[in-house]
């Protein structure tokens, strides 16, 4: 009989659970064996983290898309002030094969949520007014010893509310830190995690 253990992951507030068969390893869990769990989303189908974070003034998160001196446009009204205050982000995978070769296909989504109102050198406060979400999703394979091919699309930054158009002058458009892209990668996971 195999033996099942079950690990609570929290970060922040948000706790998420996953499963895991056999082996353990920094990024997820793999059952190198056929499973007797079900074809169709295994009762450990999901796993995934979430993160939120703070950043204290004079240290805000930039997501590019206003100028560094956006202050000198107007001040602590300047209409560019999407420089972030708190960031909420996080992975969520989805293996919906329990069994058959299928098991090692994954899905995933990865958002960045942005909020905040402040400007360098200018404006700070601690405003939750949204700014918008940075997001990718892809899919993957396992393929043994720790290793996972990866298919990422990543999208454009999507303004939220009403900051979802040109803010003038200092507005650098939407590409955010990364831009669009599609990337074909390789990861490998390793170690066992403490907890």
């Amino acid at each position: 009989m195999k033996r099942l253990a079950w690990t609570l992951v929290v970060v922040a507030t948000l706790p998420i659970f996953m499963a895991a068969q056999n082996s353990q390893s920094s990024q997820a869990t793999w059952n190198a064996g056929e499973s007797n769990d079900r074809m169709f989303f295994p009762h450990d189908m999901f796993w995934g983290w979430a993160q939120f974070d703070l950043a204290p003034p004079h240290n805000e998160i930039d997501p590019n898309l206003c100028a560094g001196n956006a202050g000198q446009y107007g001040g602590v009204n300047a209409p560019c002030s999407m420089f972030a205050r708190y960031m909420l982000s996080g992975t969520l995978e989805v293996r919906p094969f329990g069994r058959g070769p299928l098991r090692r296909f994954m899905v995933y989504g990865a958002p960045t949520f942005l909020f905040g109102k402040t400007i360098p050198k200018t404006l700070y406060t601690w405003s939750f007014d949204p700014i918008g979400i940075e997001h990718s999703w892809g899919a993957g394979v396992y393929i043994g010893k720790g290793f996972e091919f990866r298919v990422t699309q990543h999208f454009l930054f999507d303004r939220l509310g009403s900051r979802n158009k040109n803010l003038g002058i200092a507005d650098l458009g939407d590409n955010g830190p990364w831009g669009r892209y599609m990337s074909l990668g390789v990861r490998k996971t390793f170690g066992i995690r403490r907890w």
